[in-house]
Formats: structure tokens, C-alpha cells, sequence
């Protein structure tokens, strides 16, 4: 049996291969918490103020580099490696614009 099909059994039976996890609500429930805040970055950065905004865009984008690049260590499939190249080019980027925004304009001057 080859690894893919080790990860699809262990997928079927509720489990993660090669590790102790379980699929369950736990699980399904921390994976939630973890992509919930750069799904809400998109709605976010329409209501924040500017201030703010650029801090919570750099403090998240800063936490999920770190998060996938330590999720890479001892990984070798390669689409998981590209993937997260991608991801933490992209993190970059965000950060950087996010550092770099001007100030806003004071209206009425």
C-alpha cells in the first residue's frame, strides 16, 4: 500500500495519518479557530480603522508565516511545500503593504 493510500484508510477510518489525531470536533473546531481570522481579514480591513487595520493585518500575517513554516518541518510532498512557499510569499507581501501604508489623509484641511 502506498503512502496516498495510507492517508486515504486513515482519512476513512476518522484519523489523520501518521499521527494520533482523530477527526472529530475537536479537531474540526481548533482547524475553525485557526483560518477564522484570515477569513475574517477580508471584512476586517473594510471596517477597521487604518490604525488598527495595519496592526492586526501585520500581527496575523506574522502568526500564520510562523504557524506554516512549522507546519513544513519534515514535510516532503512537494505540493505541500510549494503551497506553503505561495502562502508565506503572499503573508510577506501583506505584511510589507501593511507596514508600509501612509497615514491617512485628515479630510477638510
Amino acid at each position: 500500500m502506498g503512502i496516498l493510500a495510507d492517508v486515504l484508510d486513515a482519512a476513512l477510518d476518522g484519523k489523520i495519518a501518521a499521527t494520533a489525531f482523530a477527526v472529530d470536533q475537536v479537531l474540526l473546531t481548533s482547524t475553525l479557530i485557526f483560518v477564522l481570522p484570515s477569513i475574517l481579514m477580508v471584512v476586517l480591513a473594510l471596517l477597521l480603522r487604518p490604525r488598527v487595520n495595519r496592526v492586526v493585518n501585520i500581527v496575523v500575517s506574522v502568526l500564520y508565516m510562523i504557524s506554516i513554516i512549522v507546519s513544513c518541518i519534515g514535510e516532503t510532498w512537494v505540493y505541500y511545500l510549494l503551497g506553503s512557499l505561495v502562502e508565506v510569499v503572499l503573508l510577506v507581501f501583506i505584511a510589507r503593504a501593511a507596514w508600509r501604508w501612509p497615514a491617512p489623509a485628515v479630510a477638510g484641511g
